[in-house]
């Protein structure tokens, strides 16, 4: 049975302050410079000192403004909390983005927002059917790239039901909404062991062998395969937590794995873009579709709201922290 007093409680508890704390590693000109040098020689790029030298104060100015975002965004009315947390989520990315090109941004194209949103039907219109696209240029497809190694974007649409579907933290409220869970969460096992569900492979149509295939291609060098005496599928993870890229997926509050119950096209999409996605569209939404979007806010009249209020609680805290596993190196780069 779906909890209301948890669910509430989950996301009054504010950790705002916790989380931009942990940002003191880089508050210091020196520290950072010296935290940049060391990046641009993991990856070879040459002059690493001058570069880093050139690109501290930007990437503190970043973190900083996109700070400002975020705090704002807490004590903000509802109805432009999604526009301040794209933008705070744009300028942490941008500091991201320093760490792996010290020549970002390289050309006016990828400033960019990088993604559309497509026209609205003034009637019947539903956020959960609607979608965007990715385009060719902007910082959608960039920190894609250069972050994640994941090229081919363009041209790719999804839907908002189906990100939203991708964030394990939601999982509840659909459960209580449709009767029907997206997550499976994995069982901990003592020795940093994780416990598929047998039927996980059911939901995928697909054989177990196949599915150990499909997780291996992913985490060939953190996953070694078991199988306990109830031929459930276990894995042997290497690694904290930080270190998974999809199909894993963290839930935050539970402080659990989880994958997907079902094979959708999002699946393998990193965190961070889908809730760059999200954000992007409620932020367009907010900004251009003002009649529908303090209707909704006003009367909740559809199922759209809860989906929307949680996800915007969920990600004012998830992505700073996520943002900082990435430049803490405690997300596998």
């Amino acid at each position: 049975m779906f909890n209301f007093s948890n669910y509430s409680e989950v996301f009054c508890l504010s950790t705002y302050k916790k989380i931009w704390m942990q940002f003191n590693f880089f508050r210091s000109a020196t520290t950072v410079q010296t935290y940049l040098k060391r990046k641009y020689e993991n990856h070879h790029i040459e002059d690493a000192e001058r570069k880093s030298y050139d690109n501290c104060y930007p990437f503190m100015y970043y973190l900083e403004q996109g700070e400002t975002y975020y705090t704002q965004a807490d004590q903000s009315p509802f109805s432009i909390r999604p526009i301040l947390l794209y933008y705070g989520l744009i300028h942490l990315l941008k500091a991201c983005l320093l760490t792996v090109d010290p020549n970002y941004p390289g050309t006016t194209s990828v400033l960019a927002h990088g993604v559309s949103a497509r026209k609205r039907k003034k009637r019947n219109y539903q956020f959960l059917e609607d979608e965007v696209k990715v385009q060719k240029n902007g910082l959608c497809t960039y920190f894609s790239e250069q972050m994640y190694q994941l090229k081919h974007l363009e041209g790719e649409k999804y839907k908002m039901g189906e990100l939203l579907a991708q964030v394990p933290e939601l999982d509840d409220l659909y459960l209580f909404t449709s009767g029907k869970s997206n997550f499976m969460l994995l069982k901990q096992l003592p020795g940093n062991i994780w416990t598929i569900p047998a039927e996980l492979a059911l939901n995928y149509h697909i054989s177990v062998q196949r599915l150990k295939q499909f997780l291996d291609s992913k985490h060939p060098e953190m996953i070694y395969w078991l199988e306990n005496k109830e031929k459930e599928t276990e894995i042997l993870i290497d690694g904290k937590r930080t270190n998974f890229f999809p199909p894993f997926r963290y839930h935050i509050f539970k402080e659990k794995f989880g994958l997907g119950s079902s094979l959708q096209a999002a699946i393998l999409l990193p965190d961070l873009l889908i809730h760059y996605l999200l954000l992007f569209n409620l932020s367009m939404i907010a900004r251009y579709e003002t009649e529908w979007w303090m209707d909704l806010i006003k009367t909740a009249s559809d199922l759209d709201y809860p989906f929307i209020h949680a996800f915007l609680n969920i990600t004012a805290e998830k992505s700073p922290q996520m943002i900082l596993d990435y430049l803490t190196g405690n997300e596998k780069t």
